[in-house]
This record gives structure tokens, sequence and C-alpha cells, in this order.
């Protein structure tokens, strides 16, 4: 080359030929400043270049470069060399005003951003702005980073230009370094060489230019350091040759930027940025028609300038026509830095959304006025994609709330407020009107006092009854409940408890009383004098913060037990985002209290959303972990000592249904169970849910028109259902369909309606009604028909039933899996509008049909009938889309209602807990894709049938080869099978490791608690299902645990296979018709003592004769001295004995031993019409024949006594039976 020869000469003759062969020459000198050994001579020879060429544009245009000095010392805070010497070439972007105006918003920041930093500039161009930075402000490292391979070249000489001075010789800065120590410039599209490179940067700076389409896929290829000067030069320019088009406010380029910053940012990292669009007088090749464009389609507007001295802002329209007549246009530039909040967790909703939900990113909005808000959402949204991110699924949570939540709350508890409690003493509630709410229905007292402030959501019957002593209303839809408001403040509240002497009250405290605890001491000694229950709400005093205000009541507690007659509700509502979030607990250290209120929210909400437990968890989480370390330990409390009246107790109603119905079962800390017993999918949600979900907590501000769901869910029933839908249609929706369904119940009740549900009906419905009181009716249905209702015995049912409401669920039945044609509810409408009767259409199942031929269409059938038949009848169609549309714990119901007067009794109930905004975003943005047929989401509706219809197919093949009889299922997640082979056989339980067996006679009833026990597999057992005989399972489980869930049916085979004993007596041949039919008569205790190990000794009959009853017992080889019969106080009558094993004796040898031994115990549960004062003991051939006569009147109480057998007699004697002191 020219300068290896030292002649500048031939260097420029040679450049002189074109672009490219300047630019070869140009290369080939940097070779020689890279080597070590040749440097010094390069660098003199720039000298010489320099001062040949000088600073003209003649150079560039003659010799296709040019040498420039840059002046730094107009420059703010100036401590180096006054200028810079920079090469320019034609195929990168020549330096103009805006360069320099971004420099001086750098020069504008304080000293220290840049000292000792790592930084790195984006577009550095010919590098000018790396290395002006690297030699005033001593960073540690500068990367300059630039896009078009030409511009790194010449900023490499440019720097070994400013690096060594005129002779070679290297230019030291205080620190004993030279620029080459402290830059460096790498070809990078952004900052993709220092991710790649895994560098971590404290600032990252950069003037680039603001594009539409930041995306250089779509040119990745055609950059190459020979490509041509013109594609070369766009690319530091407005990247126009490729398409894209310069938006000033869109700062797509600079927004893709920010979002690669996150990945290679240090906590606390800066980026500053060029903000406006190109600053100062436009360049000749820039076209803005495309803003003029923009202006004319938009109603934003553009600012320019008429000439560099303008001072009244333009549009894009005039300034495009005034440059187009030669005029010189510009605009301003403003240069802001930002730095990252919480940037651990920012990288962690970047990372989540580079993988795989990039199309969101635009809603993502992470830019906060308020400090409070951003300390709030930011860790959130970071929790949320960890969670999407690496779960399929929600898990299954207890309906007393997720256990992580129950947990953070008590630790809260005891770190902020030093009150021990524990998981086990939080109950979660979708609201606080909610919680209220359940637990005046739990304990259903005849009159309530209730603080003013708290009664808005309670049920307006409650409010404006009358009966306060005593008297009974006779409508049991109120229960008669009724409720006395009473003001807040505690002298006032106590003088009407006083005078009322209500069995419950629910108050707050006010605000001026909530300080100190005197007012709740009160509050505590008062009811418990009256014998009142009280529920005291904190919401108004509770605060999430790491320094919060005094609190009374929470002072008490530290220092005090709950007394067992209180507990304290508390409302979450004082989050810093969605002022409409709502989540409720009630604290209890009662355990009785706390069960029976984690089982009622179950019967009457289901369960809280697991979203907004998420959501106050992450608050709950962020402040545990600003906590510090406290080294005091916990104050010893006192223990409340004083005694209390009787309290009233759980209604009578509750206790049947919560006692009897067949809820949740808990696991243990120590026992993990698969759960085919809840209405929830549990298998992987879409990409497109996913997106949905986080894009609605993503965004700031949304708008009515984007939660508004009506409008696509009037498309949507449509559809799906053809249901009628007019402008007088009234839409309610709820957090779920249950909740929902508890208001129809109190409509039902309301109106003294009867409920109608058909045999097979979801067990959850039917306790919920039960639980309210409500009358129900059971239409017969037969495994013939596929436990379908038939219009006969509809039909039967009807003619019988005053005001009947009947709940169908349609088109999937649950829980069978069976399928209602369109004809099939058409001419079970017919038969109701007969009737007159009130309909649900529940659809909350439907969605998941394996092939359902056509659907539904119902408008022109319910149409005709609301015209023609009775005017009472009506259509109401109940639904959800958590199945429907795959959203795994995203829970949304609706109810729509074509009754005015229907609308009017729901609103009579009005604490119903709505579905959030973030709630309402998600299933608009889902219903919105399914309406487009997205291809994403379509496919994931096909998968989810197949796969189910696949699990549905394998559960049949295994049930059937384990010995139940199965019911085909036609769609939905859930199938119902009979135990067969197991019914009336007797099998050994095992308890736990170290528990006793347990020997369990097996019915449709009781088989749950024997799967459970033996595999750990929860399913429905014919209490829950409706249908003797036939349990429940659901198929929408997580692969490994329905393989996991297959494998426990096979176990419990073979468990059983090693145990089963037939028992010969029909389970119905022994219970008394006088009786409840549903109760077994004889009862084996729970827990076998130790001393009685197995009551298979002495098998039993018992028949009832016109004049008494009579058990007969197998005991051979027993005599009298070895039996004892009891009878105690709450007719039990128990038979214990013991046949001892035959001593072993020295010498004998033994080949068989085969005869039973060991002690036995049975008890029966004698009825009301047995004379327990003459009971005559007969034992004869070993057998024991006790034979108790039948009398009228059975009102005397009767102390617990043993029946002596005075003698055994051979011959068939009877034996006398007395009595004798226990």
């Amino acid at each position: 080359m020219a300068a290896a020869a030292g002649s500048v000469e031939e260097f420029l003759s040679k450049c002189e030929a074109s672009g490219d062969a300047a630019y070869g020459e140009l290369r080939s000198l940097l070779e020689l400043l890279e080597d070590p050994k040749t440097r010094v001579q390069a660098r003199i020879f720039l000298s010489d270049l320099q001062k040949q060429v000088g600073d003209s544009d003649q150079c560039l245009q003659k010799y296709h470069f040019g040498i420039e000095d840059i002046f730094l010392d107009q420059y703010e805070g100036l401590q180096g060399r006054k200028k810079l010497s920079a090469m320019v070439i034609p195929s990168i972007f020549i330096p103009e005003d805006w360069s320099f105006t971004f420099y001086e918003g750098l020069n504008r920041h304080p000293d220290s951003i840049f000292k000792d930093r790592t930084v790195a500039e984006l577009g550095c161009g010919n590098g000018w702005i790396s290395i002006a930075i690297a030699d005033k402000w001593l960073p540690s490292k500068v990367y300059g980073l630039d896009i078009n391979p030409r511009a790194i070249k010449i900023s490499w000489i440019n720097l070994y230009l400013n690096a060594l001075d005129e002779k070679g010789q290297p230019i030291y800065d205080e620190e004993k370094k030279t620029l080459l120590d402290r830059v460096e410039f790498y070809e990078s599209d952004l900052l993709s060489y220092c991710r790649d490179n895994d560098i971590q940067l404290e600032r990252i700076v950069g003037c680039i230019p603001q594009i539409l389409n930041p995306n250089p896929d779509a040119m990745s290829q055609m950059i190459a350091e020979n490509a041509s000067e013109e594609f070369l030069h766009s690319l530091s320019n407005y990247c126009a040759l490729q398409g894209f088009v310069e938006d000033q406010f869109g700062l797509g380029l600079i927004a893709r930027a920010v979002e690669e910053g996150i990945a290679v940012i240090k906590p606390l990292g800066i980026m500053i940025f060029n903000m406006g669009g190109r600053p100062g007088q436009g360049a000749a090749d820039t076209d803005i028609s495309a803003l003029v464009e923009i202006e004319k389609n938009s109603p934003h507007r553009f600012e320019f300038f008429m000439g560099l001295s303008g001072d009244q802002p333009i549009c894009a329209r005039t300034a495009w026509a005034y440059g187009e007549a030669g005029g010189r246009i510009a605009h301003a530039l403003s240069v802001y830095s930002c730095q990252l909040r919480q940037p651990t967790q920012v990288k962690k909703i970047f990372e989540f959304l580079k993988n795989g939900f990039h199309d969101i990113s635009s809603s993502l909005d992470l830019s906060f006025e308020d400090d409070a808000v951003a300390d709030e959402k930011i860790p959130f949204l970071a929790y949320l994609a960890t969670v999407l991110k690496e779960h399929s699924y929600f898990p299954y949570e207890q309906p007393a709330g997720s256990k992580r939540f129950r947990n953070l709350i008590a630790d809260f508890m005891k770190k902020y407020h030093y009150i021990p409690l524990n998981t086990d003493n939080v109950v979660i509630f979708p609201s606080r009107a909610v919680a209220i709410e359940n637990a005046l229905r739990l304990f259903s007292p005849r009159l309530a006092i209730v603080d003013e402030h708290l009664t808005r959501h309670l049920p307006k019957q409650w409010l404006t009854s009358l009966a306060i002593k005593g008297t009974e209303t006779g409508n049991p839809s109120v229960d008669g409940l009724t409720v006395i408001e009473a003001p807040r403040q505690s002298d006032l509240m106590m003088e009407l408890i006083k005078k009322l002497k209500p069995q419950v009250v629910v108050t707050g405290i006010a605000d001026f009383e909530s300080v100190t605890s005197s007012a709740f001491v009160h509050l505590l000694d008062v009811t418990r004098e009256i014998g009142s229950r009280l529920f005291l709400d904190i919401s108004d005093h509770f605060e999430l913060s790491s320094l919060p205000g005094s609190n009374g009541v929470l002072k008490y507690l530290a220092k005090n037990s709950l007394p067992s007659h209180a507990a304290i509700v508390c409302g979450l509502v004082k989050n810093q985002v969605y002022s409409d979030l709502e989540v409720a607990f009630i604290i209890s250290e009662e355990e009785a209290i706390f069960k029976a209120l984690s089982k009622t929210v179950e019967v009457l909400e289901g369960t809280t959303a697991l979203i907004s437990q998420y959501y106050y968890g992450c608050l709950f989480h962020e402040l545990l972990a600003f906590q510090l370390a406290d080294r005091r330990t916990l104050p010893q409390r006192e223990c409340d000592k004083a005694k209390s009246v009787e309290m009233i107790g759980f209604a009578s109603s509750a206790i049947s249904v919560l006692d009897n119905s067949e809820l949740s079962i808990c696991e243990t800390q120590n026992s993990s169970l698969i759960h085919m017993d809840v209405d929830q999918s549990f298998l992987p949600m879409p990409s497109p849910v996913k997106a949905a979900i986080y894009e609605s907590f993503a965004r700031q501000n949304m708008s009515e028109a984007e939660i508004d769901v009506t409008p696509s869910m009037k498309q949507f029933i449509k559809s799906n259902y053809g249901f009628p839908v007019d402008c007088n249609t009234e839409f309610i929706y709820a957090d779920c369909s249950q909740a929902l369904f508890i208001k129809l119940v109190l409509c039902c009740t309301l109106e003294g309606g009867t409920l109608c549900f058909p045999a097979g009906s979801n067990g959850n419905y039917v306790s919920a009604a039960k639980f309210l009181k409500a009358n129900i009716v059971n239409i017969p249905t037969n495994s013939e028909e596929g436990f379908k209702v038939m219009e006969k015995s509809l039909t039967g049912a009807l003619e019988n039933v005053k005001n009947p409401w009947v709940y169908i669920c349609g088109p999937t039945i649950s829980p069978t899996g069976l399928l209602y044609s369109n004809k099939e509810m058409e001419n079970i409408l017919m038969i109701c509008a007969k009737f007159g009767a009130r309909v649900i259409i529940d659809t909350s199942y439907s969605g998941l049909e394996f092939n359902l031929d056509g659907g539904w269409n119902l408008d022109g059938c319910i149409s005709k009938l609301k015209s023609s038949g009775d005017q009472s009848f009506c259509v109401s169609l109940l639904g959800g889309l958590s199945l429907k549309m795959l959203t795994g714990a995203l829970k949304f119901g609706f109810l729509v209602l074509n009754q005015p007067h229907m609308v009017d009794a729901l609103n009579s109930f009005p604490g119903l807990c709505k579905p959030h905004s973030t709630v309402k975003y998600a299933i608009k943005k889902l219903l919105g894709l399914r309406e487009r047929k997205a291809g994403d989401l379509m496919d994931s509706f096909a998968e989810r049938i197949k796969n189910l219809e696949s699990r549905a197919k394998c559960l049949k093949e295994t049930l059937e080869k384990n010995g139940w009889d199965v019911v085909q299922s036609c769609g939905g997640v859930s199938m119902v099978a009979k135990p067969s082979s197991y019914l009336n056989k007797i099998v050994k339980i095992s308890c736990g490791e170290n528990s006793t067996s347990q020997e369990i006679k097996l019915d449709d009833s009781n088989i749950r608690e024997a799967m459970v026990k033996a595999t750990g597999l929860c399913i429905n057992s014919a209490s829950w299902t409706g249908i003797p005989g036939y349990c429940r399972f659901t198929i929408a489980l997580e692969e490994s645990e329905f393989q996991q869930a297959l494998d426990c049916i096979n176990k419990f085979k073979n468990m059983a296979a090693n145990a089963l004993m037939p028992y010969t007596r029909p389970l119905y041949d022994i219970i008394f018709p006088s009786e409840d039919p549903f109760r077994i008569l004889e009862q084996t205790p729970l827990t076998i003592p130790k001393n009685l190990e197995t009551i298979a000794l002495a098998r039993s009959d018992w028949k009832e004769t016109a004049t008494a009853h009579v058990i007969s017992l197998d005991i051979p080889g027993l005599k009298k001295d070895d039996i004892k019969i009891e009878v105690e106080e709450n007719r039990v009558l128990r038979v214990s004995g013991e046949r001892k094993s035959e001593e072993e004796v020295e010498g004998e040898k033994w080949h068989r031993a085969e005869r039973t031994c060991g002690k036995f115990w049975r008890q029966f549960r004698l009825p009301m019409n047995a004379d327990l004062d003459h009971i005559n003991a007969h034992l004869e051939n070993g057998v024991l024949k006790i034979t108790l006569p039948k009398f009228a009147d059975h009102g005397k109480k009767r102390q617990p006594k043993v029946i002596n057998i005075d003698q055994e007699g051979s011959s068939g004697e009877d034996i006398k039976a007395t009595k004798a002191d226990m």
C-alpha cells in the first residue's frame, strides 16, 4: 500500500479512483496501526495526510474521505483536550448538528455519570462521541457499537488518530492510561455484541434513528463490508432503503434498544437516548413525506422550524413544501436519561416476553409517575412472568385459600405485628362483603347487629325484617335473620348490643378509636357477657406498608390470644394499582370456626380467584423481604380465661351440609393427593391464554371499551347456544358461575320456589342449595337413558311441585359427560313451559364436546314458548369460560337474564364478587381471537378436545379392567363409573405408616375414603353425584398426575384383592325405614382402639319383627365369660369379646393355624322403639342372639348399663339379661 511506502501522494492517487478504493487504502492503513511494529510510522503518516488534505469538503468529494476537527472547548466542564480529529467517509453517517446536540446533552449530566463506568454507545458512526466520552470522563471501558462494518473500521482509525500524538507516541491521561485502554469498537446490531459476549454495562447512550419497524432481519443478509456506499450510508441514516420509515414519535428503534439494554445493564444502570427525532438542519436526503402521510391520517402534528433560528413550529406538510421550494428546515432534539426501576425484576419480565410473547411487548408500560405504583406493579409482573414461564397450569389450591398466601399473611402478622398466627388461622374470601355474608349464613342468627358501613352488600331482606324478638318470618329465604344497622362508634354500638342482645355482631372500629385497644377490649367483654359472636372488621386500618401505623386491635392480639367467640375480618383493597382488585381474609384461632368457614366458602363460592391471591401475596412477600430480621422473641400471650355464656352455634342447615356433603380433602404436610374430584383444568394453558393474562396486567389505563365484554359475550352465546339476546337482555358477571348459581338459589327461595335437580347433577350445587335451605326435589334418571332427564320423569316430578325451578346442565352434563342434543333440550323446555317453570341452563361444563353435531340453537324454541306458554316460564343461561377458553385458574362466570323481575330479584342480593378489569380484558381478548378464528387458539381448542377424548377412553379402559362399570363420556372433563366389583366387600386400609389398619365395608359412599387412604387418589362418590352406585372422576389433570391416577386405580384393585371379604347382608336389609333411610345403623368406629384389633371375628345379622329387634352374632368357641354386652345412653348397643389363642406347648409342632383369634367389638345404634330395659341374650352353639322388645313410648332417658349373661345353655335355654353398673 502507499502508506507503507510513506507516499501521501500515491495514497491520495489511489483513493481518488472510487469510494471503495479509498476504503481499501484506509483499511490497509488500519492494519498498520493495529500492528505495534508499524503503529508509530502509520500514525506519523496520518499526521502528514491530515496536513496535506486539510479540513475541507473538496477532500471528501475528491478523495472519498476527509479528516476534520471537532472542537470540544465549547462544551461545559472541559477537562481534557480542546479538539478531536475525526475521519469520515461517504458510506457512514457524517456528524451533523444532531450529534453535537446529543453530546451537549451528555455534558449536562454530572461528571460522575461516566467516571469509572462501563459504557456502550449505540450507532457510534465514526466513533467521535465514544472517544470524547473516554477522554473527558475516564470511564473504565467504552464500547462503540454500530451495525455498519465500515463505520467500525473508521472508528478504530479515529481512535488511533486521537490516542497517539503526531509522532506516534501514546497520550496518557491523569490515570496513566490511553484512549486505547478505554475504548473498543465492534460491529453490532444495537447491543447484540454485549449480549453475546456477556458484557454487563452501567451506562448505555445512543443518538440513533427513530423508525417504525426496527427489525433488521429483513436486511441482515445484505449488511457486508463490501456493500454499496449508498446502502451502508443508509444504515446510519433512516434505513430508507430497507423500507423503514422514520417516525419522530414512534421511537421504535429506541424502544428495542431499551428492551435489549434491560438484559445487559447492571442494577442502577442508566440509559441516555435522543428523543424527538433528528435535530438541527435537515439533510438533503431527508424525506419527510412519510410524516406528512402520518399527519394526514391521524390527529398528530410534527414540529419543524424554518431554518436554525426559527422559533415558531410548523407542521410536516408545511415543512415539506418549504423544503421542496429550496428552504432549509430544522427541528429540535431533547436528550433524556432513564434508570431502570428494580432491574432484576424488569429483566425477568423481558426474559418472559422474549420467550414467545414478544407480541405483547407493545402493551407493556413500565413508566410510572408514582414510585409506590412502580414498587408494587413491577414485582408482581416479574412474579407473574415467572409463574407463567415455569408452570403450564395453575396448581390446585384448597378452598380456604392458597396455602402460600395464607402463610404469607400469617408471617406478616408475626413479623410486623408480633402475632403468632399460622396458616390454619386464616381463611381467604373473594371480598369483605362475601366474607361477612358467608359468616352470617354459617351461623344464621335470629338477630345480628352490623356496622352501618358494612351493610351495603348484605341482602335487602335481612335489612328490612322486623323479626327481632324471636318471631319467625315463615319465609325460609331469609333464614329468620334480621340485621340491625348500628353506628361504628363503640359506646353507641355497645349500648345497642346490651339492649338488643344479638347473637352475632359485625363491626369496625372508628378512626379515633383504632389507635388504642380499649374499644376492642370493651367489645370483647360486652359480646362475651351477652353471648354474641363478634366479627371485627379492621380493613380500614390495616396497612400494607413497611412502616404500618399503630393499630390497637393488632397490639392487643400481640399480647393476648383471640377469644373463641371473636374473629377478625380484613378486606385487602389498599393496593396502589388496582382499586377494584379485592381479596379478604378472616382470622380465627378457634379450630372449629376455621374449618367451618373453610367449608362454607367452598360451598358458597368455590374458590377465591387465584390471580388475586397471587397479587396480594406478592405484596406481602415484598414487605417480608424488606423487613429486617428481628432479634426480639414473640411476646408471651395471655390466654382468654374469661367465661362466656353459651354462644350461638352453626345453623342446622349448615351443620348438615358441612358434615355430610362431600367436600374437598385437604392435603397434610407429608401427603400429596391427586385430585380427580375438582372442577378445574390442570391441562397446559395455550400461549394465547398466557399472553392475554399477562397483557391484562401489563397494560395501564385501560379504556372502558377494552374491558367491555358484553358485545363479545353476545356473539359467543349466539354462536354456541343460539340463546335469544335482545336490547332488554341483562348480562351479569362474577368471578365464577357457582357464585351466580348461589344468587339464583336465593331468588328461588325468595319466591317460595322449589329447585328441581336431575339425579346426577353437580354435587357442589346441590350442597349449596341445601346450605341455603332451598326446597329441593330430585328428578329421577336411570342408567338406561344415560342419566338424562326424560320427558316422563320430568312431567311426573313437576306435577307435584309448586313454583318449580328446574336446573339442567348442558349441552355437556356434569358429572356424567353425556350430551343433550338440541332436540332433547327443546323437549325439556316444552315440558317446563307447560308447568310455568323457571329454567336454569348451566353451560359451565360445556364447550369441550368430543363430537357435538351442529350444537344448539334455542332461539326459536324459547321465543315461541315464552309467547304461548305460562307467563312465569323463563329461561336463564348460566355459564363460565374457564373450561371453554382453557384459562385454568382465570375464572369468569356469566348469567344471561331475559326477565326484568328476575333481574330485580337478583339485585336484591348484592354481595356478588365481580371479575376484575384485568380478567375482563383477558376474556375479551380471547373471545376476540375466537371470533377471528385465530390459528393458535383454535388449534389449542382442537388439541385439548382430542386429548380429553383420548383420556376418557384410557380411563374407561383402566376402570373396566379393574372391575368398574363405566358410563361412556362424550365431552367435558368428567365421567362416572360404578365400583361393581367392590360393593359390599370388606377391605383393610392402612391409615398411615404408624397407624392401625382399619377394616372398611365398601359401598358407593365410602369408597372415596378408602381410595384416598389407600392410594392418595381423590374421587367423588355417589354421595356427590346423586346417582346411586356411581362415582365421578375428572380427567383434566396434568399429564404425569393423570398417569399416576391410573396407577392408583390399579393399585387399589391389587390392594383390595388381598383383603376383600364378601359381606353377605345387603346394606338396605339392615336399615330402619322409620329412621333416616341414608343412615347406617351399625356404626364402625373410624379409629379402632389398639385393644380391639378386628371386627372380623363376629359376623352379625339384624332383623326387625313385629314385636322386637333381633341381632345375631357368630362367635363360635366363646363362652359367656368371654363376651360383654353394654348399652350406653346414646342408644348404642356394644358387643365385645376376645377369642384367645391356644397356648404353645414345648415339643408340639403346628402344621396349620387358620382359626382367627383376638379381640372384637361390634356396636349398633338402636332405634327409638327398642326397649332397652328388657333385653334378652341367648348363647347357643356359638351363636349369640340378642332380642330387644319394641315399645311405643321411647321418651325416657336411660343411664348406661351392662347386660350380664347368666349362663350358657348347651340345650338352647334362654339366658337372662340383667342390669349392672359400668
